[in-house]
């Protein structure tokens, strides 16, 4: 019988409008990995967490920002510096946990970088950068955390990806694929280990002011901050969500665009974007 993605207990059946992934409703001593804590929405969801009496396990490339985000959250954790684009740095991290926890129920992961990039100043190095931390990364975790999750026979990890990835758009040049091949991703993680007992949840955030996002030199369409972000994510994740997106006066705007013809869609975003 299918596990429990979380508790490691036997599955509910699942009615054909039953939530595709057992939905989270309580934090207390739930351990959750963040990957790309320091700042943005990875420091808001390990803060809120945190006040939920999650344990938290942080990683980033500098592990002073994570120090300081707990100090002033009053919360212990395990403090994890890791580049992820090391294979061998995250096998350790995730190698860590598991010896400290006896293992983990989340494991989200955050870490990206982002240049904006049109084919005009299409510039090899930073695309490459931005493949081997948002996709390579990625593919680095998942080896390190899915033998693990297979292991224990319950748990899960949530993707971020980005609206960004839903169709071509100016700008995202090089950022744009990496999050494409994402969600692709995703969708093949769930069809694998959702009957497994392991969840697997998606998200696509629209624009969230971060340091990442201050490269913007365009107006950003209905701007979040972090804290909001990191709400929407627990909310979807309360709600047993595979796809959690926000926020939705944004983003089923740009749901709504995959499915518009590539003629009709070229218009509509030349239009909008004034190039």
């Amino acid at each position: 019988m299918p596990r429990s993605p979380l508790s490691g207990a036997p599955a509910r059946r699942h009615w054909p409008l039953a939530p595709l992934n057992e939905p989270v409703r309580e934090w207390n001593a739930r351990r959750v990995w963040i990957v790309g804590a320091s700042s943005g929405i990875g420091a808001a969801l390990a803060r809120q967490l945190a006040a939920r009496g999650a344990r938290l396990a942080l990683s980033a490339r500098r592990a002073a920002p994570l120090h300081e985000m707990l100090a002033h959250a009053h919360a212990p954790a395990l403090v994890l510096p890791l580049d992820v684009t090391d294979a061998d740095a995250v096998a350790a991290a995730a190698a860590r946990i598991e010896a400290e926890w006896g293992g983990v129920d989340l494991v989200v992961w955050l870490a990206a970088r982002y240049t904006p990039m049109r084919a005009q100043d299409f510039d090899l190095a930073q695309a490459r950068s931005m493949l081997d931390a948002n996709l390579a990364g990625v593919l680095n975790g998942l080896g390190a955390v899915i033998p693990l999750l297979v292991r224990q026979g319950h748990g899960g990890v949530a993707l971020v990806a980005s609206v960004a990835g839903y169709r071509g758009l100016p700008k995202s040049l090089a950022y744009g694929p990496t999050k494409a091949a994402l969600i692709n991703l995703a969708e093949s993680l769930y069809l694998d280990l959702q009957p497994e007992g392991i969840g697997v949840w998606l998200v696509n955030p629209g624009f969230v002011d971060t340091p990442m996002t201050a490269a913007n030199d365009f107006p950003m369409p209905a701007l979040v901050d972090p804290d909001q972000a990191a709400g929407a994510i627990i909310e979807g994740l309360r709600k047993g969500r595979f796809e959690i997106h926000f926020p939705k006066r944004f983003t089923l705007w740009m749901r709504l665009l995959r499915v518009l013809p590539q003629r009709l869609y070229f218009a509509v975003v030349r239009r909008f974007t004034g190039l």
